[in-house]
This record gives C-alpha cells, sequence and structure tokens, in this order.
C-alpha cells in the first residue's frame, strides 16, 4: 500500500549545525520526502531562534515543515507557533506536534488546547490563520479530564483552558468586571471548551461498577445513569463487559464509559478484543 505521506525526522535540530540540517533536509528530498519535522528536542530554542532557523530552513527545502518541540525551558508554545509562523512566512504549510494536556518526555509537549488557544485569540495570530474547521473546542474538558484520569496525572490548575482556574476570579477588580463583562478578564469562552455544566461529587455511600460487581450493585450503578436494561440477560452482557473494562483500566469506569458499553456492547466487546 503506497504510503501518502512520507516524513523525515530531524532529531535535535534546535541544536544542529544550520548547513549541516539544511544539508539533511535536502537529501531527505531528493529522496521522496514529503515533510521535514523540525524537532527542538531538549526544548533548547526561544521564539526568536526557532522562527529564524525554521524560515531558513523552509527558504531552503521548499518542504512543509512539521514542528516537535519540548517543554524544558517553559516556551514549548510559543515556540511551537513561531515556528509554524516562519514555515507559513516562507511560504510552505506547517504543521505542530501536540498532545492532550501537554503530556509527554521530561517537562511535556505542547498542549493541543493551547495551541488551537494561541492560534486562535493571540494579537499576532488572530484572524490571520485559518485552522481546518474540523478543530473544534467543544470536547476539550471532557477530554482533558478523561486522559488526566486515564494516565493518573493531573491536569495543572493553571493550565490554559481546562485548568481548574482558568476561569477564576479572586481580585476585587477582576470579579467586579468579569461580571460586569465578561471580555473585561476573560479572552474567550468556557463554553467553547464544554465546560459551564455543575459537576456533582458524592460525598456519602458510593456503589461502584467493576471488576467484583454483582448484579444487585451493578443495576443500581445503571439506575442513577437513568439506563434501563431489557431483561437480566442484558444486564448479565453488559455487566460482563463492564468487568474486563475494570480488568484492563485497573480503576473504577467513568460515566461516560459505562453509558457507552451500554449503548453499544458489540463495540466495547471488540475494543477489548473477547471474539476473534
Amino acid at each position: 500500500k503506497k504510503l501518502k505521506i512520507v516524513g523525515v525526522n530531524a532529531e535535535d535540530a534546535s541544536r544542529t549545525d544550520m548547513p549541516y540540517l539544511i544539508k539533511f533536509a535536502k537529501a531527505a528530498k531528493d529522496h521522496g520526502a514529503d515533510r521535514i519535522r523540525y524537532c527542538d528536542t531538549l526544548g533548547h530554542d526561544d521564539p526568536f531562534t526557532i522562527y529564524k532557523r525554521v524560515k531558513i530552513l523552509a527558504n531552503e527545502v521548499k518542504l512543509p515543515i512539521e514542528l516537535h518541540c519540548h517543554n524544558d525551558l517553559g516556551m514549548v508554545i510559543a515556540c511551537s507557533v513561531a515556528g509554524a509562523k516562519a514555515a507559513i512566512d516562507a511560504g510552505v504549510d506547517a504543521y505542530i506536534n501536540t498532545t492532550v494536556n501537554g503530556m509527554g518526555e521530561r517537562a511535556g509537549n505542547a498542549d493541543l488546547v493551547s495551541i488551537i488557544l494561541a492560534i486562535k485569540y493571540s494579537s499576532g495570530f488572530s484572524g490571520k490563520y485559518n485552522l481546518d474547521e474540523k478543530i473544534k473546542l467543544n470536547h476539550a474538558w471532557k477530554i482533558g479530564k478523561y486522559t488526566s484520569y486515564a494516565f493518573k496525572v493531573p491536569i495543572p490548575i493553571n493550565h490554559p483552558g481546562i485548568g481548574a482556574n482558568a476561569f477564576a476570579h479572586e481580585s476585587g477588580i477582576h470579579a467586579d468586571g468579569a461580571l460586569k463583562d465578561r471580555r473585561n478578564y476573560e479572552l474567550y469562552d468556557f463554553e467553547e471548551l464544554g465546560r459551564g455544566e455543575p459537576e456533582l461529587l458524592e460525598t456519602g455511600r458510593q456503589i461502584i461498577a467493576g471488576e467484583y460487581s454483582g448484579i444487585k450493585g451493578f443495576r443500581n450503578v445503571y439506575d442513577k445513569l437513568e439506563i434501563k436494561f431489557k431483561n437480566d440477560l442484558e444486564a448479565a452482557d453488559i455487566l460482563e463487559l463492564v468487568r474486563y473494562a475494570n480488568v484492563h483500566t485497573q480503576q473504577p469506569l467513568t460515566h461516560d464509559e459505562l453509558r457507552f458499553i451500554a449503548k453499544y456492547p458489540e463495540i466495547a466487546r471488540k475494543i477489548f478484543t473477547m471474539t476473534p
């Protein structure tokens, strides 16, 4: 099967001598590369150096540039968008590698939500660069929380867009201004990220559906989700899938996971590879 895109990885590009980096990229192009990945592997670049280096590279090689940056110096978002701008200014397409919640080696990689927000709302980018119309943030809050839960890595409270304090105002001036007009102290709307719905936290007795659940406790959990089963056979079938999922994740399932299993048991069964 023919590959649609061939990308060549320039590891540690930010610390590579520019003439050698250009020579490497041109050799890749001559051998069929469609894209060059500029890797700031140690987070060594700053927004000014990466802009300069990527623009030179793009001008010399005339291939789309993919940015892969790390956050060792706390500049991963700035470096990623600066590098992308350099490629675009040189007349080639730009791509940015991202991860959910900025997870990655050492101090992490570029966070997906932060990159999108930077391109949509920062003064130098807003309205000047077009993101794919498929890119929407309405599930950002939920995806960020789920990833944090699945990987057991907390979301920093000051994380852009999805952190607990991203829309919190304490100062009297800030609180007053935000209440009068959210644009006084909020650059974008929390609803855009899928936030705003109240969350309920159970502080009393909890019945959890998991590996060792019996049918009564299992039904109690699904009753709270307002999900009913046609008969005992269907309930037992879903319980089996829930048990398997709990063994797989080694932690209680989220409400969304429980709903998915009940609504799409055949898909869940394939995911869990319970049948060939």
